[in-house]
């Protein structure tokens, strides 16, 4: 075997390790991509913590957004869950995602689409400013000020009002 043969081999088997690596790169970027999109179209666009909690349920502020960012919390064997947004104003608002008036159908829970939440129950769709505002009626449950405590940092939901509250989610379906 000539020396022109051997380096053609070694030319040959340096390309098929950048395919090979081309590859594998590519298969992770594909992995990767497809785990950010389950991850932002689950849950409705917010990002969830994981794992539900227990006790007081705290928000920090610096992590709500125009984005519903939505917290699970589990009551004895019920999941529930809240969730907060910053509205046009600034100010954070706070509901438990479940209708008012689908709460029972076991599907009345919101995903968020532009600056409406829309029930997966009936389809209602409620604008994002006007939680905490209106209360009765087919939209999320408000968490209202006199249920919260709030600081420069959180926002406190207490484990008696979560606790007081889980029957809304005692179908829930999510």
């Amino acid at each position: 075997m000539g020396k022109s043969s051997k380096t053609n081999k070694k030319v040959q088997a340096a390309q098929k390790a950048k395919e090979k690596t081309f590859v594998v790169v590519g298969v992770i970027a594909v992995l990767i991509i497809g785990f950010v999109i389950i991850k932002i179209y689950s849950g409705g666009g917010g990002a969830a913590t994981t794992g539900a909690v227990s006790g007081d349920l705290k928000i920090q502020k610096s992590e709500v957004s125009e984005i519903a960012k939505f917290y699970p919390y589990k009551a004895g064997k019920t999941n529930m869950e809240v969730l907060a947004v910053k509205a046009s104003d600034g100010t954070i608002r706070t509901a438990f995602n479940t209708c008012q008036v689908c709460y029972d159908s076991g599907r009345g829970y919101y995903k968020q689409q532009g600056d409406e939440l829309i029930c997966q129950n009936c389809g209602n769709r409620f604008q994002l400013d006007q939680i905490e505002v209106i209360k009765g009626g087919c939209n999320p449950v408000p968490i209202m000020k006199e249920n919260k405590t709030e600081d420069d940092s959180y926002i406190v939901i207490s484990q008696a009002f979560m606790e007081e509250n889980k029957d809304l989610f005692g179908n829930w379906r999510k």
